[in-house]
């Protein structure tokens, strides 16, 4: 494989200022067929919350429990793939945009104006962040075959700089070791990762939105990851025969032809794409009344919600979901559809209520926003 090298000047603890070479691939990546995302069947839900968070990157992400082969890595890949190429810097390492360049990109700081007008179209990238990682592959670390050969500080970007402008998908997440859950805490709460090892210390862009997904039975997710998550949703098998049969038949159809089924899905796939770019141009002209944020407010006050995010978090939710449909405000349709997937996790548990926390909100709900 050709690489070039960037230069990037960045702090060292050794020094005061150090050239450390950044490893950049400048061959154009090629898309891969990947499952429509209009011919999936079911999860319904599911694939809402994932169209508001394009919409809304700053909803947080979404968090997926329930049960395994329901298609969750199949939606997030195939929505992925329904969006157009991003463009990027030509030459960045973390893809910034040539429009709005990360003030904490080390890649782009080196480069002159004429450099940072040259662009590149990339794919939105889907990250996988498998349970097993090591800290240097999440955040980076000093490359070591090019300290040695060349007695050259050569940083080698991580997942976290991989992610970034995409998806970061994490299967199984209620595993994940907590060293890495730190780690993603500080990336999520300021959209950059700091790496101070090695006699560096480099801080990159690092804004993805984090889908996760997991059995709740097989764990539970630490409170202040938890918390990080916009939007959470349940996902079940189907059980309806008729729906069960219509998946299978899709899906073999895809695996004998992926061509043609791609192509037949074609013309709803660019319809879709264009309402999501409709949708994230209409978001800052919609209004939030104030009746609809003091509705916002008093159901997460009678829930006992801690903190405000939960109020933040709804509210996106339901401007996202305005804008998706065209509507010229928000209203309480919108705040009453997504207050169980922006709050369900956000509840105190209370161990003597067996019928759970979606229940409860329902119970709450009818009484705050009566239908």
């Amino acid at each position: 494989m050709d690489d070039a090298y960037a230069s990037v000047s960045v702090m060292s603890t050794t020094k005061p200022s150090v050239v450390v070479k950044q490893k950049v691939s400048d061959k154009t990546t090629t898309r891969k067929l990947v499952y429509p995302f209009t011919a999936i069947v079911g999860q319904d839900v599911m694939r809402e919350a994932l169209m508001l968070c394009i919409v809304d990157p700053g909803l947080g992400g979404l968090l997926v429990t329930g049960d395994r082969g329901t298609g969750k890595s199949t939606l997030i890949r195939a929505l992925a793939a329904l969006l157009p190429d991003m463009p990027t810097v030509e030459g960045c390492l973390y893809a910034c945009h040539p429009e709005r360049i990360a003030e904490d990109c080390a890649s782009c700081s080196t480069k002159t104006a004429s450099q940072r007008r040259k662009t590149h179209l990339r794919p939105v990238p889907v990250v996988d962040l498998p349970l097993g990682a090591t800290e240097d592959r999440v955040v980076g670390a000093l490359d070591l075959e090019r300290a040695l050969v060349h007695g050259e500080k050569a940083f080698e970007p991580g997942l976290l700089a991989r992610a970034h402008r995409g998806f970061l998908y994490i299967d199984e997440i209620n595993l994940l070791e907590d060293h890495l859950v730190d780690v993603l805490l500080d990336a999520a709460a300021s959209g950059e990762n700091v790496i101070e090892r090695d006699g560096l210390s480099i801080r990159h862009p690092s804004r993805f939105v984090l889908v996760g997904s997991g059995n709740p039975e097989e764990g539970e997710l630490r409170p202040q990851l938890l918390d990080r998550f916009g939007l959470s949703v349940d996902v079940r098998t189907p059980t309806d025969i008729t729906t069960r049969v219509e998946i299978i038949k899709r899906r073999d159809a895809f695996d004998r032809d992926p061509k043609g089924f791609v192509s037949q899905y074609q013309p709803h796939e660019e319809a879709l794409r264009k309402r999501l770019l409709l949708a994230q141009q209409h978001l800052a002209k919609l209004s939030t009344p104030d009746s609809v944020l003091e509705k916002a407010a008093e159901l997460c006050v009678a829930l006992g919600t801690d903190g405000l995010r939960g109020e933040l978090t709804l509210m996106r939710a339901a401007r996202a979901a305005a804008a998706l449909e065209g509507a010229k405000k928000v209203t309480l349709k919108h705040l009453r559809h997504w207050a169980i997937p922006a709050l369900r996790h956000r509840l105190r548990r209370n161990p003597l209520e067996e019928a759970g926390s979606d229940a409860r909100l329902e119970r709450t709900l009818q009484e705050v926003i009566p239908e």
